[in-house]
């Protein structure tokens, strides 16, 4: 059976198009959604670890780690299990949970100082997302065995080689972080936050279709 989500965030899925996803996109998504069908039709069983990565895990890579999780279950593919990381930790950008608060995820903080945690949940069904900053080797991330999605262009030139990923997708998106002194800041996070939700939606979708 599906998964009941919250109602808004329940709300907004639906009314995110995968049509709106253009053909140039749909051609670099469509190498997770490949990698994804692959690992699901190898084993039954066994996890399939995605791994966003991005320069500071402030931002892009967080919001697609939520989104994918979040579409995953959407999807009934329960088996996806989503991570994020950074070529070096920072702290989750304060205007990244304001933006999935807005939307519908509950998030709770349960962390203080530079870098504090967040449980960002998206269903009483699931447990929550702990979110923080940290590098995409850290010790909560899979070590061998998943998918480094490399979610920005800076990381994905300078960090060549990751260590133990079966497999390396590159899908970039724009910086929101090029907002943070616009007028437009709010609505600009929450610009990128949908782009990258409708892409998510469309990649399990696909999954969904061919499994």
């Amino acid at each position: 059976m599906p998964i009941e989500l919250f109602t808004s965030l329940s709300n907004y899925i639906e009314s995110l198009s995968i049509e709106d996803v253009s053909l140039e996109r749909r051609q670099v998504l469509s190498q997770l959604s490949t990698y994804t069908e692959t690992k699901l039709s190898e084993n039954d069983t066994q996890e399939i670890h995605l791994n966003f990565i991005c320069t500071h895990n402030s931002r892009r890579s967080h919001l697609a780690q939520i989104w994918a999780q979040t579409l995953a279950a959407y999807n009934k593919l329960d088996r996806i299990k989503a991570y994020s990381g950074g070529t070096e930790a920072t702290e989750v950008y304060g205007q990244v949970i304001a933006t999935l608060q807005k939307i519908g995820f509950e998030i709770i903080k349960t962390g203080s100082g530079a870098n504090p945690e967040y449980r960002i949940s998206f269903s009483k069904e699931r447990p929550p997302i702990q979110a923080f900053s940290k590098r995409w080797d850290d010790t909560a991330n899979p070590s061998s065995g998943f998918a480094a999605v490399m979610t920005c262009s800076h990381a994905d030139k300078n960090c060549p080689f990751i260590t133990g990923a079966d497999a390396r997708i590159s899908i970039t998106y724009d910086d929101p972080k090029e907002f943070d002194d616009s007028p437009i800041k709010a609505e600009m996070y929450e610009e990128r936050s949908r782009q990258i939700a409708t892409e998510m939606k469309y990649v399990f979708a696909m999954v969904k279709t061919i499994s």
